[in-house]
């Protein structure tokens, strides 16, 4: 057999495949389980209702403070929209606070208040994302369930996040204020579609492509019956589609859930995000390694190797980077092919998580599905981005006549806070 033939028969044989994932069937799947999830019924996704609505236009100086909390730095800052666009003023970057030592609830509400009571006397209505796990309530505030990632805020479970701000601006002599809490998938969407023409689409999708994955959608009243709000307005669904069990992984996949620290857990993330895929590309070559497909002096090079990251691989798919592999070009050739399979399997799964949507809003046949994405994987990744938008046509136009315009963005979670707040107070 050829290098290539090899490392084909080697992903066969342990399901690593891209072509075992058939979107054809996948996504029919996949929209009957977030039906039943919108219908109360068992669902691997979470399909958390956000409160939020896409509806409606942003005018030239309405303007929000905005927060952003995320896994090592909290930001806030003043969004003005504007014709065309938006502009940032008054950030101020800092580490999370619970980041270089633990804190308390009510140590991380007053530096949050310290943050944005600068920008009171120019905002009143305050969009907050929250990048933690949090139910959102009718109110649109959020009730925390856990504040994770290496960041340590005693006493936040349970704990109403807009509320205790508010409570705590008061307390400081400043009342009227409202606040959004929203997640950053769901800020990703809003603001995206803030800069666009909305009566050009069908719908709306939310993507995070990066460290990790999720999706969201923009859905009519029609779609989400009791859950929708008042009035002719939809409501943006948070699918936590990191969680879906649906789609069969290969033995690799079951070694990394396995050594992984949620076992059992975030099935289809594990399967597509940036922060598994050179985990998974390492086990692979330590087992091809172990099966003597691999030269003895790249075989020795990659058991010395420590687990490395998305970036590596995306180098070896593009055929570059090969030094720290060592070895001939057939072991160079062995390890492009495996990374090429990873990145296009993630882009498969997507696509069918994408599609899914796209049959869910019931859209793209007379006017285009708009699919807005962020993160590192589909900006930075040479490979997943082109083979997503490949799949999307394959499947997507050709094989169902649903137009997909995928739109890809950077730094959107703060216009997109700002969006919520403006649009849903």
């Amino acid at each position: 057999m050829t290098t290539n033939e090899k490392a084909l028969d080697f992903l066969t044989r342990h399901g690593m495949d891209p072509e075992s994932i058939d979107p054809d069937v996948c996504i029919y799947r996949m929209l009957a389980e977030m039906k039943s999830g919108l219908a109360g019924e068992a669902c691997s996704m979470d399909m958390i209702p956000t409160y939020l609505s896409n509806d409606g236009e942003l005018m030239a100086g309405m303007q929000a403070a905005v927060i952003d909390a995320g896994g090592t730095n909290f930001r806030s800052a003043l969004v003005r929209f504007q014709s065309g666009g938006y502009t940032v003023t008054d950030m101020i970057k800092r580490h999370m606070p619970g980041t270089e030592a633990p804190c308390t609830w009510e140590e991380f509400i007053r530096f949050t208040a310290d943050a944005i009571e600068p920008l009171m006397d120019r905002a009143d209505v305050i969009g907050f994302c929250f990048s933690y796990a949090a139910t959102i309530t009718p109110e649109r505030d959020g009730r925390v369930i856990t504040i994770d990632k290496e960041v340590v805020v005693n006493g936040c479970e349970g704990q109403l996040i807009g509320a205790s701000l508010i409570a705590e601006l008061e307390r400081r002599g400043i009342t009227g204020k409202k606040i959004v809490i929203l997640n950053d998938t769901v800020a990703v969407l809003l603001g995206m579609a803030a800069g666009l023409d909305k009566s050009k689409y069908a719908g709306f999708i939310g993507q995070v492509s990066g460290t990790g994955t999720n999706t969201c959608v923009s859905l009519p009243v029609s779609a989400i019956g009791k859950l929708g709000l008042e009035g002719d307005k939809g409501m943006i669904i948070n699918l936590e589609s990191g969680k879906y069990d649906g789609i069969q992984g290969g033995d690799f996949d079951k070694m990394l859930d396995a050594e992984s620290h949620n076992p059992g857990q975030k099935h289809f993330e594990k399967l597509t995000a940036g922060v598994y895929l050179g985990e998974i590309c390492h086990l692979m070559l330590n087992a091809a390694a172990d099966e003597g497909l691999l030269s003895d002096e790249c075989a020795e090079k990659v058991r010395a190797l420590p687990v490395f990251d998305s970036a590596v691989i995306d180098a070896w798919a593009c055929g570059e980077g090969f030094e720290m592999l060592g070895g001939n070009e057939d072991d160079h050739s062995f390890a492009q092919t495996l990374s090429l399979a990873l990145f296009h399997r993630s882009a498969r799964c997507m696509c069918v998580n994408l599609l899914a949507l796209a049959e869910l809003i019931g859209g793209g046949r007379e006017k285009p599905v708009c699919m807005l994405a962020e993160g590192s994987l589909v900006q930075k990744g040479r490979c997943y981005r082109p083979e997503l938008e490949r799949l999307l046509n394959l499947y997507g136009t050709e094989k169902r006549g649903i137009t997909c315009e995928l739109h890809v963005g950077s730094e959107t979670t703060l216009p997109g806070s700002a969006a919520a707040a403006l649009l849903n107070t």
